[in-house]
């Protein structure tokens, strides 16, 4: 199916790129934001529709508000605040003035009377002009519309509170960033359109249909284009006018190249010929913003725009304090621009876990260009590095204390951050902030050792390994641990690549006198050598691993992990070694506290069990050790993995499941892609 690039009259910001007039077409995605407004006109004297730059605002008031719309009033009056009108005092209250006598100076109209009154002009008229004027015009019902007045928000609060307390047959609809802040004000919240169609539902989103309506100048878009169409609309968070700017550069390109391009900037997008100049681009949308604000909020709009995803208050304050910032300021700071609808708040303030804030994508790329204008990218880049460094520790010190739920939530929580700050390395410049940057960013992926092994993210945390290594000198005592660590998560995928990185952490580890990094090099080699079928060699490297690796040792895995390998290698052969070896890896003193650990060694009990011929010990060791993974939800992935395939394998080896194409060998838990880049390793290499 086609979708012609021609103009239908749809959702977005009035004047938008493409709009020949002020008036209001039909709206995309909006049913529901419509129906609230009239509900609220009708039931309320004061009613703000209220959300960010870019969503909306003044076409839906226009199109619930605007001429044929109907509704409890005889006239409407619209004063709309224009790009480069002088703020002064009373600038809002003498053009209010003039529209109003401009209103009551013609003879009685239709309901759908719209007058819209001139830009500029010198203020003057007093408060009591604008009630007498509202007075002479409101007989039979006065709808009085004031358009985007986030500039003069103070005096549109107590103009409005005085008109409606003088003027009985009065409505107002406010069009603004924030609510007005009055008693009586009834608000209706406008969010971006929505980027995905709830379940069951047919045709596309209203932000992609947005998109079809606004694509013009280039080739016919297809059904083939539409996840491309859906991925630009994603990356604009569904802000309707930003997705018209983005839908006007069709003309030259593709939707998907296109959608690379708002992957790393947004800002850039721009338009022809709005009417409103803060409309003719995403800079100048927020740009407005920006100019509302006062220096210390820019600051901190600025610095914040560091984040990647849902940051905390605390975060914040560590981030963008400092330098002519006092902390304390930085919580107002905030509640400012979640106001402005930069931030957008995440929870619910009061419970629990504290609410979070996040950055629209766009204000975060206004910010960057800011921050590094100001010179201070460098220096904020190091401070998030270091922040995040120690949320890396933490969550490994509650992996080592055996709260491992609460590790593992703490790298949930702070996901996106962890990979952004592993995921954009500086260039190796000795003693400088570059250099600091990337040794902070190399500790923090580090101490994540458990989130790339135990819960199966070994193409990530590999990728970042990778990435970071380069950029960090070879004589970093950093540098060898780096390089372990990603051998092992990449065993599965590329053993040439693990080998080669091995023998150069190697030497490296002996002359240091790492004993713990010299038993996991050790684990590692096991792991390769039982991948090569050489069990002789995977023994006597894990049997070296369990020797080496000191008790209670931190940054990687403890001796009981490679027991429990052990154990499952000499099971080929000598099952009831393998079971001593498993009590020796369960009766370790550091594995109470290591639920990942002790489930490895359960498993490894249990296989032993089933090759001595003691299959239903072994089931009932595995039902047991699976109960207590479920009382601990995310603690140990890769375990309930190496459980549920010998579930599996004593099913078919008894004859209650089908049998496999192909004799499988036993799973010795090695960390593996996962979700984020799936192996297209055949499934007895990946499993080796």
């Amino acid at each position: 199916m086609k979708y012609p690039n021609v103009w239908t009259p749809a959702g977005g910001c009035e004047g938008g790129p493409g709009s020949r007039s002020g008036r209001a077409g039909d709206l995309v995605g909006r049913a529901a934001e419509v129906a609230d407004l009239r509900a609220a006109l009708d039931g309320h004297r004061l009613v703000t529709v209220a959300g960010a730059a870019g969503v909306g605002k003044s076409r839906l008031a226009a199109a619930v508000a605007g001429p044929r719309a109907g509704g409890p009033w005889r006239a409407m009056v619209r004063v709309r605040w224009h790009d480069g009108v002088p703020v002064g005092p009373g600038a809002l209250t003498a053009r209010v003035v003039r529209a109003l006598t401009a209103a009551a100076g013609d003879p009685p109209g239709p309901r759908d009377a719209l007058l819209t009154a001139a830009a500029g002009g010198p203020p003057g008229p007093r408060d009591a002009d604008a009630t007498e004027a509202a007075s002479a015009v409101s007989a039979g019902g006065l709808l009085l519309v004031l358009d985007d007045v986030d500039p003069v928000h103070t005096e549109c609060a107590g103009l409005v509170q005085r008109l409606l307390m003088a003027v009985p047959a009065l409505r107002v609809l406010v069009t603004a960033r924030r609510a007005l802040g009055l008693g009586d004000e009834r608000v209706v919240r406008l969010a971006p359109l929505a980027v995905d169609c709830p379940a069951g539902a047919r045709g596309p989103s209203p932000a992609v249909e947005l998109f079809l309506s606004r694509a013009r100048g280039g080739p016919p878009l297809t059904d083939d284009d539409l996840p491309d169409v859906t991925r630009v609309c994603r990356l604009l968070e569904g802000v309707p006018l930003a997705i018209e700017l983005a839908a006007g550069q069709l003309v030259e390109g593709t939707v998907c190249e296109l959608a690379t391009r708002l992957e790393t900037d947004q800002c850039w997008l721009t338009g022809p010929g709005p009417l409103l100049r803060r409309h003719r681009s995403l800079r100048a949308s927020l740009g407005a913003v920006h100019a509302l604000c006062d220096e210390t909020v820019r600051r901190v709009w600025h610095r914040a725009g560091v984040f990647a995803g849902p940051f905390t208050e605390a975060a914040a304050v560590q981030l963008c304090s400092g330098d002519g910032i006092e902390p304390h300021l930085v919580p107002s700071c905030l509640a400012v621009l979640s106001a402005a609808g930069v931030l957008q708040v995440i929870g619910e303030p009061g419970v629990v876990r504290p609410h979070r804030y996040r950055m629209t994508r766009a204000a975060r790329d206004f910010g960057a260009e800011r921050l590094s204008r100001a010179g201070e990218s460098q220096e904020v880049l190091v401070r998030h590095a270091i922040h995040y460094r120690g949320v890396a520790a933490v969550a490994e010190t509650l992996w080592n204390m055996g709260l491992q739920h609460q590790a593992a939530q703490i790298v949930l929580d702070e996901h996106d951050e962890l990979m952004a700050l592993a995921g954009r390395p500086q260039g190796r410049t000795d003693g400088s902030d570059e250099s600091a940057y990337t040794t902070n960013a190399l500790e923090a992926v580090l101490h994540l050792w458990f989130w790339w092994a135990a819960h199966e993210r070994g193409a990530e945390g590999s990728r970042l390994l990778l990435g970071l290594l380069r950029h960090v000198r070879n004589d970093s005592p950093l540098v060898a641990r780096g390089r372990w660590l990603a051998a092992w998560l990449i065993t599965a995928q590329d053993p040439w690549t693990a080998q080669r990185l091995l023998d150069l952490a190697w030497p490296t580890a002996v002359m240091a006198g790492d004993d713990a990094l010299l038993g996991r090099i050790a684990h590692v080699r096991g792991t390769l050598a039982w991948q090569r079928r050489d069990p002789e060699a995977a023994t006597r490297a894990y049997r070296e691993a369990a020797d080496t690796i000191p008790e209670g040792a931190t940054g990687g895995p403890r001796a009981a992990v490679s027991l429990a390998a052990l154990s499952v290698v000499q099971a080929e052969s000598s099952p009831e070694a393998a079971v001593r070896t498993a009590h020796r890896a369960l009766a370790r003193p550091d594995n109470h506290d290591d639920a990942w650990a002790a489930a490895l060694a359960q498993y490894a009990l249990a296989h032993a069990d089933h090759r001595a011929g003691r299959t239903g010990q072994a089931l009932r060791r595995v039902h047991r050790t699976l109960a207590r993974l479920d009382a601990e939800p995310g603690a140990a992935p890769q375990a309930r993995t190496a459980l549920l395939r010998l579930l599996d394998h004593i099913g078919r080896a008894c004859g209650t499941s089908p049998e496999p194409a192909g004799v499988r060998r036993p799973f010795v838990p090695v960390p593996r892609a996962g979700a984020p880049a799936p192996s297209t390793a055949p499934e007895d290499s990946r499993q080796g």
